[in-house]
């Protein structure tokens, strides 16, 4: 999920150079902002369900 907030961030705010660290710092704060205030939420398709199958090499179960 923090990987997706950096891209966004990345993408939509940061994607020019920015000469000093106040500046970077108000346009982190005006996105952060703007997306907090449009309540987006990430929408999972992976279920824990499904992760547990397709990864169970990765994450051995506890029980066994």
């Amino acid at each position: 999920m923090a990987e997706i907030e950096l891209s966004h961030l990345n993408r939509q705010c940061l994607d020019r150079r920015i000469g000093e660290r106040s500046d970077m710092a108000e346009e982190v704060e005006a996105c952060t902002t703007a997306r907090n205030d449009k309540k987006i939420i990430a929408d999972w398709q992976f279920t824990t369900a499904d992760a547990r199958i397709k990864l169970r090499k990765l994450y051995p179960s506890m029980l066994s």
